[in-house]
């Protein structure tokens, strides 16, 4: 009985919906074309972060070797890519990995998908706004931050005088939502995308090409005696400011400006969400999200390298942003453009706060994963409720947290996103289509319990060239044990330091893992594959996919403890939610229980 009981709700974590049919080639919403998806996924990936990450990473982080680590936050970022081009053509529907993850693993990891893009979508808008209120504060010479601190301070608490930069934060977005509310996602808004990017790219552009001018390689190589020329260093430790040269802080440093790095690589899949609006999404997802990374990259390494070659790392400032590089080799007016430029870019990215948010809200509640009376609110109540939501939970977060824990938040995020994505492309080429598994249960049926049955021959050497329903359940288990060999080896390889003073202990257990995992990818690796003719596919299955979550992992290793303590608040919050309501009231469930119920009334009446 209790095992009847376990496996009912085991069942019901796993449960997945039935997807309609896509939208027809020829239907006239399809208008978007390969170059309309480029353009969106560099625009919303080229964003703030390569404007705020140089000063939070240069300095205290990688210095020099900044370049390193956005050459490593850019390889994953790739492997997630792949991932997702193949998905977004087996799975042709606008969405996103909550849409992927409800289809394959099921329901539960749909909601900490969508959960977690909640929680992704709130730091977003409060990095954002932090950056927006440095920028712009920079630019009138920190008068508004003297301003506050003169007038403000005087008379009330600290806390309070912040919470006032929020509250013009909420007045501000007010407005800008109320304006955005007359705009429809017309070409009219395609166009102003294009541009919108145009101009980011030429204001990088603009950065690299003053790295060449007036780079010096010197930078790259600093020793002691330069920091005690500048007067920064009078002992013989250099502290603080690393150990000199390309790398003064090490590798632990490379690790940990990579995971900051992450941020900067975010917002490509932005694209899958278009895939029934654009044309021919077998060719044209693939292509897009493929060259807008390839793009990123290329402008991520140029304005990594400009910036660490036009400025010494130790004389950034903390909260220094990528304009202020030109103040330090003495182009001001160059400073003002582009940090105008970057003013411009912050104010539009929040201005669309509330419809992202309204969509992921909407998109769960409809599925019954969140209160239904989310689905009955009007976009200009969402407005109301959101930026009012927004400017009394941000300053929280802000007080007791700074921009890097806040980068560090959407990172994660986004990495466990990503994560649940490659372990589905994985799960998806080993499963056999509908058809072939419906006439497989008739066979199975008709020859009884041990036409399915698995053996060691069998599980190496499959007897069917094709996907069965037993050879795909074999690769979701052994994906499963395989995410969580990987995230204890990265566990252990935290520890480095011993692994590297050859303790006997510790390399054991890094072998066994090793073996462990080896030995069930080979398993994987000998499952048939689903031959279903797609545009693009993933190469080296399962090698990318599971490289891929590793480096993730990794990544997510390097975070602060205070970031893991918001998400674990966030998350159980969730699953109170989830297990409260959820569960119980979500679409399939309610499916699940009528389809019960219509069988049970048909045995009756053949009973009868």
């Amino acid at each position: 009985m209790l095992r009847q009981a376990l496996r009912r709700f085991g069942q019901k974590l796993v449960r997945g919906p039935t997807l309609k049919e896509p939208v027809a080639e020829n239907d006239p919403q399809r208008r978007l074309s390969t170059l309309d998806l480029v353009t969106q996924g560099v625009g919303h990936t080229v964003g703030i972060g390569v404007y705020v990450l140089a000063g939070e990473v240069v300095r205290n982080q990688a210095g020099p070797s900044f370049v390193i680590c956005v050459l490593v936050a850019g390889l994953s970022s790739v492997l997630t890519g792949l991932c997702y081009a193949e998905i977004s053509t087996r799975i042709p529907h606008s969405g996103s990995a909550y849409l992927y993850s409800f289809v394959t693993i099921g329901e539960l990891w749909a909601f900490i998908t969508g959960w977690n893009l909640i929680l992704a979508l709130v730091a977003e808008k409060a990095i954002v706004f932090i950056t927006w209120m440095l920028t712009f504060d920079n630019l009138r010479g920190n008068r508004l931050s003297q301003t506050v601190q003169e007038s403000i301070l005087a008379h009330v608490p600290p806390v309070l005088a912040e919470y006032l930069e929020f509250s013009a934060l909420g007045f501000v977005l007010l407005f800008m939502e109320f304006r955005s509310l007359w705009y429809s996602m017309s070409l009219l808004s395609s166009t102003i995308t294009k541009l919108v990017t145009l101009v980011k790219l030429l204001a990088l552009s603009f950065v690299i090409t003053s790295g060449f001018i007036k780079g010096d390689l010197h930078n790259w190589k600093l020793t002691e005696e330069d920091y005690v020329k500048a007067g920064l260093n009078d002992t013989s430790g250099l502290g603080p400011l690393g150990s000199g040269g390309f790398v003064p802080f090490g590798f632990e440093g490379i690790l940990r400006g990579s995971a900051t790095c992450f941020y900067a690589f975010l917002g490509f899949d932005s694209i899958v969400t278009r895939v029934e609006k654009s044309q021919n999404p077998q060719r044209s997802i693939p292509m897009g999200i493929v060259i807008s990374l390839f793009i990123c990259f290329l402008v991520y390494f140029g304005v990594s390298s400009a910036f660490t070659l036009m400025v010494s790392y130790y004389q950034l400032q903390p909260g220094s942003t990528l304009p202020e590089v030109f103040l330090h080799i003495g182009w001001v007016p160059a400073y003002y453009v582009v940090a105008f430029a970057l003013l411009c870019f912050l104010s539009a990215s929040l201005w669309g706060f509330v419809w992202p948010m309204r969509q992921v809200l909407y998109m769960m509640a409809k599925d019954g994963l969140l209160f239904p009376f989310l689905t009955r609110i009007s976009l200009f109540q969402y407005s109301l409720i959101m930026i009012i939501v927004f400017v009394g939970t941000v300053p929280v977060i802000v007080f007791f947290f700074g921009v890097t824990d806040l980068l560090d938040l959407r990172s994660v995020v986004s990495l466990i996103s990503h994560s649940l994505v490659a372990i589905c492309v994985l799960i998806l080429r080993y499963q056999p289509e509908v058809q072939n598994e419906e006439n497989e249960a008739e066979v199975q049926e008709e020859n009884g319990p041990a036409a399915e049955r698995l053996t060691l021959q069998g599980l190496l050497f499959p007897a069917s060239p094709t996907p069965t329903s037993l050879s795909g359940q074999v690769v979701r288990v052994s994906s499963l044990l395989l995410v969580l060999l990987l995230i204890l080896l990265c566990l252990v390889l935290t520890q480095w330091p011993v692994l590297l003073s050859g303790d006997p202990v510790w390399i054991s257990v890094v072998v066994l893992l090793l073996v462990l995992i080896t030995g069930l990818t080979g398993v994987i690796w000998r499952q048939p594959q689903n031959s279903s003719p797609l545009y693009f596919k993933v190469p080296a299955l399962p090698l990318l996919p599971l490289l891929s979550v590793f480096v993730n992992v990794c990544l997510m290793m390097q975070m602060t403890a205070g970031t893991w303590i918001v998400f674990g608040v966030w998350m159980l919050i969730g699953f109170v939610i989830y297990f409260a309501h959820g569960i119980q009231h979500s679409w399939v469930a309610i499916c699940t229980q009528g389809r019960a119920k219509s069988v049970d009334l048909e045995l009756s009446r053949v009973s009868t």
